[in-house]
């Protein structure tokens, strides 16, 4: 499978870049972090639907969709590790996994979406949410080979 990591903002030199780039060398899944970056000084609605377009246009055609929101569905590492499994097993190629701004994502990114997961109850910053999605794939690739990395955690 290959999985995109759509994401809003531009992340610098940091140790979540290097969170990221260390989990995405562990996986023999393909991970390409795509990043929209909208610049000005719009509303938070236009800013929001701005971002949205570019969140969309990093979505590869016919990927399955989940996206990260707080309004989501609260897995647990098994259950979404399970999903991808499914999704791989019935010969899915790509799947992409979106992080919205600031102000969320909005409903038409949501709504299409195959999946919609919120990690907890809390908001996490949008670079630190981008480490815990390739945290979770890597765990999701353990789960579904039985590495001993997920029973250790």
């Amino acid at each position: 499978m290959n999985f995109v990591i759509a994401a809003v903002g531009r992340m610098r030199p940091s140790p979540e870049q290097t969170l990221i780039e260390s989990y995405i060398k562990r996986m023999p899944w393909a991970v390409d972090v795509r990043e929209v970056d909208v610049r000005g000084k719009a509303d938070a609605t236009a800013q929001t639907k701005q971002e949205t377009e570019g969140l969309q246009a990093a979505i590869p055609p016919g990927a399955k969709v989940v996206c990260l929101d707080s309004r989501g569905k609260s897995l647990d590492s098994e259950a979404f590790a399970n999903r991808l499994g499914q999704w791989r097993d019935d010969g899915e190629q790509n799947v992409a996994l979106v992080i919205g701004g600031a102000d969320g994502l909005d409903a038409s990114i949501t709504e299409r979406a195959d999946l919609v997961v919120a990690f907890g109850a809390v908001t996490w910053p949008h670079m630190l949410t981008r480490v815990l999605v390739a945290e979770q794939l890597y765990r999701a690739h353990c789960i579904l080979t039985g590495h001993p990395y997920h029973r250790g955690h």
